[in-house]
Parts: structure tokens; C-alpha cells; sequence
């Protein structure tokens, strides 16, 4: 028997005992040695051989992912672990760094219940360790720490004991410090990281050793130790490695210090679902039950050459096996299990069923998207999986032959599918498609794919940057009159503040909530009591509310009066770019009595109109979209490259020493920062490695306002006139 197949036959006995699965992902921030270390810990499971380790790049399946040396896809792994004679299935996902695939860490968070967070010993955390940081908490995934490249710090930087200890201790703090800030209930339940509990390891993963205060105490090494070994060349650390393997000391802290489903869904069950947690449905959630209903959740689309589209997640309740037909959130009808299965690294491989408290992957979900609850019986979905961070830019693709369009509508199709923070718009009348994604780099992989992949040829327009539309202030009422001029609505707008977008933004307030969890949010974030209890509609980060008493008709008329609010808000009045942030309150209205005479050609109108008219108004302007940005750079460049974010509108906000490289931090415009990579690298000979995260929207300087709406009215066609507050009727 092959030792693949022996792997694969050991998970599957150890499927059925939840308290000896772990469910983990390790997150860190670009270049922090995810991916290396998760081919050590193969290596350590028997899975790829020990002297790959650290160069295969096992999870990097895909030909880019291997070209641009980065982790593109979040990428699955079951394998096994011995541990104080007991044997668990860890499933693992590798997720990725680069900020523009933030999308997948969020997915990701989702189907586990660990998170080992890896920070590189030099660079410290760093904005995207927040992120992830923050994408767990909210997901309830408790964190781990593993300080990698710890080997630096003795040869680079030439450091002794107690500066190296001084170090990690800084590091340890500061994930600490984000871990209380973004939950200080889960800080003092015991979630933050300490040396002394075992829920912190120090390595190396490219030379694939670790130690730990567990594994430290068992083998008699002693940072000292550490040291001297590391400095005697490869003798040395070979005798490290073989001292402690990183695979031996990682996976014993997984098993010891990340709750199994047992322990997690009960605690993570209500984070994520809002059904009723009265029946039996719930209880077979908490309870993990496999002879329950099947429910689970989507986290991951990917496309197989031969099996087709395979749908990855988490699976809650129930068992999973071939030919059950299941329900797909918000599609009519049921999908039809094909094959169900477990994921190898890049390979896939066949099992005859999945239990409750695992990670599956099925084929046959064709209804299915990153995000879809899949189950025997019809029940509240899950809570919407969503990102921080909104898509920033903007592009045209086109086929070249127009005989590829219906493929490349297709493709782009199921792209969206694939990725939900990819927002893909079709014109099928002219045959232009523009895909909005987290940045540059983004976008770029995903069109290469669409040409390698699909073997279509395309062409890109140039990038195009997202604004957004936002009233500064408050507006007298304002009146909206149809066409026919029988119908009348009168209505306000004014800024929402920042706490209360952030809840919508982030999913903690919506509509889908029960009323009193939603007016509780609201009235934390700051809303007067009355205005809470009135919410009629949410869109966006956008919010209606209702304060008219008693009008005859309006109940069977709201529907039109939400669509014409819809329209206003998708396509603000300067130009035509989404609004934000925005609280409308609709005061009083007059409706004619026959429904004839209120219909969508009448209501929809008026109410667009109105909403428009407010919003200029309120002194509507425009906002960019900003970004953070640092830039790691050798002394004699950092006049270069501060001038690099200056020169872009930017702001340099703090310039420090670390190590041996000057940091320089600061924020920019997103439009301005296109073409960043080539002209940084000509500014600094190469010597510069930065990094760049969205920091949201802000007001663009008033200077720029008038000049940047005129051009993107332009772009789409728009009269060439800046709107003013008139009567449109």
C-alpha cells in the first residue's frame, strides 16, 4: 500500500472522533514563512520528503503562485499528528499574505477554529498580522503564535541572549496589545499568547527547527544553545533540527492549545448563524452530530480540470456522503452530491463519506458560492462571510475574438463565484465587462488566469479607481414629485457616523438580524433610541428610516420607494459612484389612492430624484480611496523613498530604524499609488521592499473635486455640467 494512500485511510478513522480533530489555518503577513512552514509540517506528517521542505512550496499549486513566489489561493491539507500517544487529524488551510488575496484568509477563518498567526522575529507585526488578528477574533478562531525566522536575528543581526529574548518579547506584547484591543473579553477568557502556557513558538522554519517552553523543558535547549548552534554553520543547525523539528513542536502546541469542534462550535455557532437556536438544528450544530442534518458551510470555489467545480468548507452537522441531494442558500430547487472528498496538499483524494466537525470538499454543488449554506433541510443561512476591505479598482476586459465572448461571460461568471470580493459587471450589448478587485495585483491574476487558464485571449483597460459619493451634513426636507405629479415624498439626509458604518460594514448590523440585536447595535454606535426603532431598509452603509405616521398606502408602496432609494444611492449625483455612509429619513409622504396612478414609473422617479436632490443638498462629495503604505529601504534611499509617497499626494506619518533598514510609513491615494512597484524600484535601485494596505475612503481635497467628477462623468458618458440642487420636476 502506497504511503499516500496509508495517510488518507488514517484520517479517514480518525474523522469520527471530533476531540481528536483540529481545524487550523496559519495567517501571517506577506513573506512571514506561511508557506514554508506548512511544508515542513507536511514533511513532519509523511507527506512530501524532509529535504523539499521549506523550497517545494507544496501548498503553491498553481503555475503563478510558483512564478510570482507568493500563496495566491488558500490552499487545504489533512494530515496527521502524533501527540502524548493519542492521534489527531489536523486539517490545515495555508491562506495567503498579500493583501489584495485578503479575501481568502476571511473565507478561511470561517471553516476553522485555530489560527496560527506567523510573525517574522525582525519585521515584527505588521499591517496585515492585524488584519488576520482581526479577521479570527471576529470569527471566533482563538490564535496561536509562532515567531519565525528567528535564525535572523543570530546571523544578521548578530544578536545575544537576552537583546534576541528582549526582541521576541516585543513581538509577543504587541500581538497581545491587538489581540486585547479588538476583544478584551477574549483577552482575559485567556486568548492572548504567552511563552509560559505554551501558545507561543520561536524558529525557524527555512531551516526547520522550533522550540517552545514545553519543548525547551523535554529537550535541554536553552536560547544560549540556540546560539552557538545556529553559528556553527549547517552542523549545527542540522543538530538543531534534529533536536527539535519544527513539525514536532508546532503540531504538538495545534493539539494541546486549539479547541476540537466540540469544544469550538458550541462557543462559535452562535458568531455565525442567527437561526433559532431553540431546535434541534441547533443543537446538532453545537453538539457536532453526525446521524444530524447536514449543514455546511461554502468557504472555498475552485475548479478542477477533471472533477469540475469543487465546493471546500466546514461541515457543522451531519455527514456528507456521494448522491445526497442538499438545498443551496437563496437557489430554487436541490444539488446532487457527486464525490465527496479530502484535500492532500494540491491533490484531492476520494472518501466514502465526511462527518460532522470537518473540512469537506464535494463536487456537484453547481448552485453553490464562496459563502452558500449547503443542507438536507431548508434552513436560516449562515451570516454573510465578509471582508474588511472594499474592491478599490477598476478594469475593462474584453475578448479579442468576439467568437470567446460567450466563454469569457462565463468564465467571469465563475470567477464571482470563485472569489465574492471580485465584483464583476457584464454589458452583454457591448460587449464590455469591468472587474473590481482589492488592487492591482489582484486584478492582474485574475485576467492572466482568464488567458492561461481558459486560453482566452484578453484585453485590459487601464486600472480605473472606485469612489464613493458622501453627504457632509444635514439637509432641510426636501421634496420629491412624480412624473404624474400625484404622488409626494418628503425627505432629509445626513452623515452616518464612522461607528455605525463600521457595524454595517463589517455585518453587525443588518437587516437579516433579529429588530431588538439590531436596534441594541445601533444604540451602542451611538443612534438615539427613536431613530433605532424606526430602521426600515439598509443598503451598502446606508441606512432608511421610516419616521412617517400612518400614510395610507405607503406599506404596499415601500417596495418602490426602497427600489428608488437603491438607484439614487448605486449611482450618487456627482458621478454616478456609489454613496456611503448616508442616513435618509423619510418624514411624511401623499400617495394617490389608486394603485394605478403610484406605480414604479411614478414612485420610483420621485424618490430617486428626491434623494438626489438632498444629497447635493447636504454638500455631497466625492471620496477616494486610501491606502496605507510602508516601505522597508537601505539609509542612503529613504529621501528617495519618501519622496515616492509624497510626490503621489501622499503623507509620510513616521520614519524608524529596524535592524539594519530604515522604515518609512505613510498613507496615499489608491490613484496615485498606480505604477507604484516600477517607480519605487527605479527611486531606490531595487533596494526597497514595501507593502501597501486599503485605509478606506476619504474626502478628496476640494481642489481636486470639481476637476476629478468632471472626468468621470466624462469617462461614463455623463453630461459635462456639475449637478446643482434644482427642482427636477
Amino acid at each position: 500500500m502506497g504511503r499516500r494512500k496509508k495517510i488518507v485511510e488514517k484520517c479517514e478513522r480518525l474523522m469520527d472522533k471530533p476531540e481528536q480533530i483540529r481545524n487550523i489555518a496559519i495567517a501571517a503577513h506577506i513573506d512571514h514563512g506561511k508557506t514554508t512552514l506548512t511544508d515542513n509540517l507536511l514533511a513532519g506528517a509523511g507527506m512530501i520528503s524532509q529535504e523539499g521542505a521549506g523550497h517545494q512550496r507544496a501548498m503553491d499549486t498553481e503555475e503563478d503562485e510558483q512564478e510570482r513566489g507568493i500563496t495566491i489561493d488558500a490552499a487545504n491539507v489533512s494530515m496527521t499528528h502524533e501527540y502524548e500517544d493519542t492521534d489527531y487529524l489536523i486539517n490545515l488551510i495555508d491562506t495567503p499574505g498579500h493583501v489584495d488575496f485578503g479575501g481568502d484568509v476571511t473565507r478561511a477563518m470561517r471553516a476553522v477554529d485555530g489560527a496560527l498567526v506567523v510573525v517574522d522575529a525582525v519585521e515584527g507585526t505588521m499591517p496585515q498580522t492585524e488584519t488576520v488578528l482581526r479577521q479570527a477574533l471576529r470569527e471566533g478562531v482563538k490564535p496561536t503564535l509562532f515567531i519565525n525566522k528567528v535564525d535572523r536575528l543570530i546571523n544578521e543581526l548578530q544578536e545575544g541572549p537576552e537583546e534576541m529574548q528582549e526582541r521576541l518579547q516585543t513581538v509577543i506584547r504587541e500581538v497581545n496589545e491587538l489581540v486585547r484591543g479588538m476583544d478584551e473579553e477574549k483577552y482575559e477568557e485567556g486568548w492572548k499568547v504567552s511563552v509560559e502556557d505554551g501558545t507561543v513558538a520561536f524558529g525557524s522554519a527555512l531551516y526547520n527547527w522550533a522550540v517552545s517552553l514545553p519543548s525547551m523543558q523535554e529537550t535541554g535547549i536553552n536560547f544560549g544553545d540556540i546560539i552557538e548552534l545556529n553559528r556553527e554553520g549547517e552542523e549545527g543547525i542540522a543538530e538543531l533540527r534534529e533536536r527539535s523539528p519544527l513539525s514536532n513542536v508546532v503540531l504538538d502546541m495545534v493539539a494541546e492549545h486549539f479547541p476540537n469542534p466540540l469544544n469550538a462550535q458550541p462557543e462559535r455557532v452562535p458568531t455565525v448563524w442567527r437561526g433559532d437556536d431553540e431546535t434541534q438544528l441547533a443543537e446538532d450544530m453545537r453538539l457536532v452530530n453526525k446521524d444530524g442534518e447536514v449543514v455546511f458551510m461554502v468557504t472555498d470555489i475552485g475548479m478542477d480540470p477533471h472533477a469540475g467545480e469543487i465546493a471546500t468548507g466546514r461541515l457543522f452537522s451531519g455527514t456528507l456522503e456521494k448522491g445526497q441531494e442538499l438545498y443551496v442558500s437563496g437557489t430554487a430547487g436541490k444539488n446532487r452530491i457527486q464525490n465527496v472528498g479530502i484535500f492532500m496538499g494540491g491533490e484531492r483524494e476520494d472518501v466514502e463519506r465526511v462527518p460532522a466537525g470537518n473540512i469537506a470538499s464535494v463536487t456537484g454543488l453547481k448552485d453553490a458560492i464562496a459563502g452558500s449554506t449547503v443542507s438536507s433541510v431548508e434552513m436560516t443561512p449562515f451570516e454573510s462571510i465578509e471582508h474588511i476591505s472594499e474592491p478599490v479598482i477598476t478594469k475593462s476586459v474584453e475578448a479579442k475574438n468576439m467568437d470567446d465572448l460567450p466563454k469569457l461571460i462565463e468564465t467571469l461568471r465563475q470567477v464571482s463565484k470563485e472569489d465574492p470580493t471580485i465584483q464583476i459587471t457584464i454589458n452583454e450589448d457591448t460587449g464590455e465587462h469591468l472587474i473590481s478587485g482589492q488592487g492591482e495585483l489582484h486584478l492582474e491574476v485574475i485576467t492572466q488566469r482568464i488567458e492561461r487558464n481558459q486560453g482566452i485571449p484578453v484585453t485590459t483597460g487601464e486600472p480605473i479607481v472606485v469612489y464613493r459619493e458622501q453627504v457632509q451634513g444635514g439637509t432641510e426636507t426636501v421634496e420629491g414629485i412624480s412624473p404624474n405629479r400625484h404622488n409626494r415624498f418628503y425627505l432629509t439626509v445626513e452623515p452616518l457616523n464612522d461607528e455605525i458604518v463600521e457595524k454595517v460594514k463589517l455585518g453587525d448590523v443588518s437587516m437579516d438580524m433579529p429588530e431588538q440585536e439590531r436596534r441594541e447595535a445601533l444604540q451602542e454606535a451611538g443612534m438615539n433610541k427613536d431613530t433605532s426603532q424606526n430602521v426600515e431598509h439598509i443598503h451598502g452603509t446606508n441606512i432608511l428610516i421610516d419616521d412617517t405616521k400612518g400614510i395610507q398606502h405607503l406599506n404596499e408602496t415601500m417596495e418602490l420607494v426602497i427600489e428608488g432609494l437603491e438607484e439614487a444611492l448605486d449611482d450618487g449625483p456627482l458621478a454616478a459612484e456609489p454613496v456611503q455612509g448616508t442616513l435618509i429619513r423619510l418624514n411624511d409622504a401623499r400617495l394617490h389612492e389608486d394603485t394605478i396612478h403610484r406605480g414604479p414609473a411614478q414612485v420610483i422617479p420621485a424618490v430617486r430624484q428626491a434623494v438626489h436632490n438632498a444629497l447635493i443638498h447636504g454638500h455631497v462629495k466625492l471620496l477616494e480611496p486610501i491606502q496605507n503604505v510602508r516601505i522597508d529601504v537601505p539609509n542612503e534611499h529613504m529621501g528617495a523613498a519618501s519622496g515616492e509617497i509624497q510626490g503621489r499626494r501622499g503623507r509620510v506619518d513616521d520614519m524608524y530604524q529596524e535592524g539594519d533598514l530604515m522604515v518609512v510609513e505613510g498613507i496615499a491615494p489608491v490613484d496615485e499609488m498606480i505604477g507604484f512597484a516600477s517607480d519605487i524600484r527605479s527611486a531606490t535601485e531595487g533596494r526597497a521592499s514595501w507593502n501597501t494596505e486599503n485605509a478606506g475612503f476619504k474626502v478628496m481635497a476640494d481642489n481636486l473635486q470639481d476637476e476629478k467628477i468632471m472626468e468621470i462623468r466624462e469617462r461614463k458618458g455623463m453630461k459635462l455640467e456639475l449637478p446643482q440642487a434644482v427642482d427636477y420636476f
